[in-house]
């Protein structure tokens, strides 16, 4: 179902900006009730309880306008990152925003869309005449938000005349009907988010099914966009490689012509931190995530905390065997990376 929030809060100014009231005539349209703040909007200080937060903020949205345009990299998905959305309106109890101290549990949707979308034209000129890729889904996934807001079809639209940009987007929702009439120029990668059976049923909520979600596929790779995939968190478990092969059997049926299919795949194994782990366990209390130490090493991340992951030996085996299997249906798939 398409996320409609139970409330959203507009910071000043948003409504000087076309997004923003295009956003609230939305909300007021739909009879959502709608309060303009005098502030940057916070909630944690009103609650008490973790869990009470957590689900007042998944059912809130929030309109801001975006202040630094300073871009950080975003490897190796992309060259560099930039945010439309921050927050999502799914539950997905492993996902690392979880975790990350500057993303809040609410979706923060952003007014000022044109002016982002020009401060990476700034980052495609100094960086002529190469290419300069930006990813758009590493704060958010902003699909789950774009019936409210429009901002991903303004962000194809940008990029289909940046001669020297690309843009990257990433979705576990199959709402894509709107993007399917754009004049994309192939300068828009967009990528799958799909998981095993068990993955998906015990630790993915408020998403859209993942039948829903090859079907919405094999319509962007009709439309000519580059199509891929992304299998993240691929997670060890008894039965493991059966069902990460009924995964990729599901893909092939769903996929035209599956052994000429020029797709790609980015593998990522599932980690995390101590701080992800005790605010998982906070918010989901009653979770299945595997947290025990007895098949971990710590890994140095990139934001100067150590993960979580996988030993050298399982997360090798997990390698050898998903790429095998996707190599077998898809021969002419790139398996961009495993980490």
């Amino acid at each position: 179902m398409l996320f409609y929030p139970k409330r959203a809060f507009f910071e000043p100014k948003t409504l000087d900006y076309p997004t923003g009231k295009y956003i609230y005539n939305k909300l007021k349209e739909l009879n959502i009730p709608v309060f303009i703040e005098n502030k940057s909007v916070s909630f944690e200080k009103d609650f008490d309880d973790i869990k009470e937060y957590y689900a007042y903020a998944k059912s809130s949205l929030v309109v801001s306008i975006k202040k630094s345009m300073k871009l950080e990299s975003c490897r190796p998905s992309a060259d560099y990152q930039f945010p439309l959305v921050t927050g999502c309106p799914a539950s997905c109890q492993y996902c690392y925003l979880q975790s990350n101290p500057n993303i809040k549990p609410f979706a923060r949707v952003y007014a000022n869309v044109e002016e982002i979308l020009q401060n990476n034209e700034k980052y495609i000129n100094q960086n002529k005449p190469k290419i300069t890729s930006f990813e758009l889904a590493s704060t958010s996934d902003p699909l789950s938000v774009e019936h409210l807001t429009g901002s991903v079809k303004k962000a194809i639209e940008f990029f289909a005349d940046q001669e020297y940009g690309r843009l990257r987007l990433v979705t576990k929702f199959a709402y894509v009907d709107s993007l399917l009439n754009i004049d994309h120029k192939q300068h828009t990668k967009i990528r799958f988010s799909i998981n095993s059976k068990y993955v998906i049923n015990k630790f993915e909520f408020n998403v859209s099914p993942l039948n829903e979600r090859l079907e919405a596929a094999q319509k962007v790779y009709d439309a000519g966009y580059p199509l891929g995939f992304i299998i993240a968190p691929i997670y060890y478990y008894d039965n493991y490689k059966q069902e990460y092969a009924e995964l990729l059997d599901m893909l092939r049926d769903k996929i035209k012509n599956p052994e000429k299919a020029e797709i790609t795949f980015e593998l990522i194994q599932h980690r995390f931190t101590t701080k992800a782990m005790d605010t998982i366990l906070a918010r989901f209390p009653n979770t299945e995530i595997d947290f025990s130490m007895e098949n971990r090493q710590q890994k140095w991340g990139p934001y100067g905390v150590y993960k979580y992951v996988y030993k050298k030996d399982i997360s090798t085996e997990m390698k050898d065997f998903i790429i095998s299997e996707i190599k077998k249906r898809f021969p002419k798939a790139e398996v961009e990376y495993f980490t």
